[in-house]
């Protein structure tokens, strides 16, 4: 019987062994509509899921108590396809860096940006990005201060009403939302305009 069983546990070790590892980032910037919709769609992200995290008060809600919370979204992702670097990139570039009241039409400490780092390799890579970021606009916006902070993560609390894929269930709704919030052409003057693939 125990040697059945170890062979079973080591067979179960070996055929998980190939499974791809799933990681997770939590990012904040603005809107977890617009948020969703950046991440969802790249190779190796498995989910995007949007909820609240930062604060201290337990299980905010987004037509209740939200108060000292950020809109964020939860990435899960395999390391194998795509890195915590790359997510980082596609974070930044979806961001105005410079808003230190919130992201674009959407105003107050739920709408800032913030990167949530689980553990020190995120933090040294979000810090380095951090770093990449200033360097960029160091000559040409040396009038403008990177505002996005570098946060350990806690809590994220996954938002139970509608938001989850709105983009998908009301793309007409979303469409104008992103328009009149001048997301997009906010992050064409920040960024430049986005390559094409």
């Amino acid at each position: 019987m125990k040697p059945l069983a170890l062979i079973c546990i080591a067979t179960l070790a070996a055929l998980t062994a190939g499974i791809s590892r799933a990681d997770q980032a939590t990012f904040a910037g603005g809107c977890f509509w617009c948020m969703e919709q950046a991440f969802q769609e790249l190779d190796g992200v498995s989910e995007v899921i949007s909820g609240f995290t930062g604060g201290t008060l337990k299980n905010p809600t987004y037509n209740g108590n939200h108060e000292g919370h950020y809109e964020a979204v939860q990435v899960t992702y395999d390391p194998q396809t795509i890195t915590y670097q790359q997510l980082l990139n596609v974070y930044w570039r979806n961001i105005d860096p410079f808003d230190d009241k919130g992201q674009f039409c959407d105003k107050g400490h739920s709408y800032l940006s913030a990167i949530f780092v689980a553990d020190d390799e995120q933090r040294r890579l979000a810090r380095l990005s951090r770093e990449q970021v200033i360097r960029r606009f160091a000559e040409q916006r040396p009038d403008l201060r990177i505002v996005t902070p570098i946060l350990a993560a806690s809590i994220f609390y996954p938002v139970k009403e509608y938001h989850q894929d709105y983009y998908l269930k009301n793309p007409w709704r979303y469409k104008f939302y992103k328009t009149a919030c001048r997301r997009a052409s906010r992050l064409e003057e920040v960024w430049g305009k986005p390559d094409k693939h």
